[in-house]
């Protein structure tokens, strides 16, 4: 999706009730002062709905086609950082960084402003322990990828969460400080065994690394959540008692195709999420 924001505004006056959010606006490859207008432009458009999804990306391939420094993409998601920060907090910015120089002053300042005061909920991507420790400090929220074990997961999350208490005013009034979205593959069929045989070659797709001989039963077992409607409320609620997570972000790789992920999430909506209302 080249522009999350310019979808968000698509689907704003085709919905009435539900979140928009980002996941997730890559920095690097975005104007820090851009993407604080554009989050007030959004809330704007969905009503206060809207929540920021950011992060520094993973991809180097991503980075050499943006020409943007793969080894640098952290540094210079922190400094934007700083940068929306000050914006959404003061209206103002006078940064000269590393990676740019900012300055909105004296007469001027960050326009338009979200509906959120001072700004929607914001969640950071995190994957290593220097960003969990970084949203952890500065009081976003975290998501967490498809790619980690349960047990990974929770030792991941106890870190940020310990994190999350030097987060200083007025980071720590984020609304979504302390909060942990966890990304799973999921895919909810009849039985197990048709979850299965959609899975296809899910294991040797795997991100987990080129070296990782990954089959479905060890994913299904340590990592995925397909299944039954059973199978799949127990396994969620075996991840929630193990890490404590907060929300879910349903995954599902492109080529289970159209058809089958509009059935699974019927599926899901009839008979799992009941269970967790």
């Amino acid at each position: 999706m080249p522009d999350p924001f310019t979808y968000i505004g698509y689907l704003a006056p085709q919905t009435t009730n539900i979140k928009l959010g980002t996941a997730v606006m890559t920095l690097p490859f975005s104007n820090p002062v851009r993407v604080a207008e554009n989050t007030g432009f959004v809330d704007i458009l969905t009503g206060g709905r809207f929540i920021l999804g950011i992060g520094s990306g993973y991809r180097p391939y991503e980075c050499e086609g943006f020409g943007v420094d793969f080894d640098a993409r952290r540094d210079i998601q922190e400094e934007s950082v700083k940068v929306m920060l000050d914006l959404f907090h003061t209206g103002q910015v006078n940064l000269q960084g590393t990676y740019g120089s900012y300055k909105v002053e004296g007469d001027y300042q960050l326009y338009p402003v979200p509906v959120q005061r001072p700004h929607p909920p914001i969640y950071m991507a995190a994957g290593t322990e220097r960003s969990m420790g970084f949203a952890g400090t500065h009081g976003f929220g975290m998501m967490l990828s498809t790619l980690p074990a349960f047990d990974t997961l929770a030792e991941q999350i106890k870190f940020y969460r310990q994190q999350c208490e030097q987060a200083p005013a007025p980071l720590n009034e984020n609304p979504a400080c302390g909060q942990v979205d966890i990304a799973r593959w999921v895919y909810v069929a009849e039985t197990g065994e048709q979850a299965k045989n959609t899975a296809g070659y899910l294991g040797s797709v795997s991100e987990k690394g080129a070296d990782a001989e990954l089959n479905y039963d060890e994913l299904v077992e340590t990592t995925i959540i397909h299944g039954s409607p059973e199978t799949v409320i127990r396994r969620i609620n075996e991840l929630k008692d193990a890490t404590g997570l907060d929300s879910l972000l349903l995954h599902y790789p492109p080529y289970y195709c159209t058809e089958k992920v509009k059935k699974m999430l019927k599926l899901f909506a009839e008979q799992v999420m009941p269970a967790f209302r």
